[in-house]
C-alpha cells in the first residue's frame, strides 16, 4: 500500500487506524505523511470517543439533550472526511478545531527527538 493509501486508511474507523499503524511500523522507510495523519486520526478517535461518552451521560440525565449527540456525530463525520481529503491531497494540514492540539503529540516512527532528550 502506498503512503497516501495508508494515510487515508488511518481515518477509516479504529480498525483502519490499526491496519495503517501496523503497516507503517513494518516499513523501513517511515513516511512523515503517514506519521502525521496517524496522529491526526488518533486525535480524532480520542476526541470523538470522549465526546460520545460525555454526551451519552448527559443524555441519560437530561433526555432532551439527545439531539446533541447527532450534532456531535455529524461534526465527527465532517472532520473525518476533511482528514481523508487532506490525506488524499498528500498535505499535512491539521484538522479544523482539534487538529492543532494533536499536532506533534504522537510520534509513530520510533525515533526519539533529539530536542526532547
Amino acid at each position: 500500500m502506498t503512503n497516501k493509501g495508508l494515510a487515508i486508511v488511518a481515518y477509516i474507523t479504529i480498525i483502519g487506524w490499526v491496519v495503517s499503524y501496523l503497516e507503517f511500523k513494518k516499513r523501513a522507510d517511515k513516511s512523515a505523511l503517514v506519521n502525521y495523519h496517524l496522529g491526526q486520526s488518533l486525535g480524532l478517535i480520542i476526541v470523538s470517543f470522549a465526546l460520545g461518552i460525555a454526551i451519552s451521560v448527559l443524555a441519560a440525565i437530561i433526555p432532551s439533550l439527545y439531539f446533541v449527540s447527532f450534532i456531535i456525530s455529524g461534526a465527527t463525520l465532517v472532520l473525518l472526511l476533511l482528514g481523508v481529503v487532506t490525506a488524499n491531497n498528500e498535505a499535512m494540514k491539521p484538522l479544523p478545531i482539534i487538529g492543532k492540539f494533536f499536532e506533534g503529540r504522537f510520534n509513530f516512527d520510533g525515533r526519539i527527538d533529539a530536542a526532547k532528550q
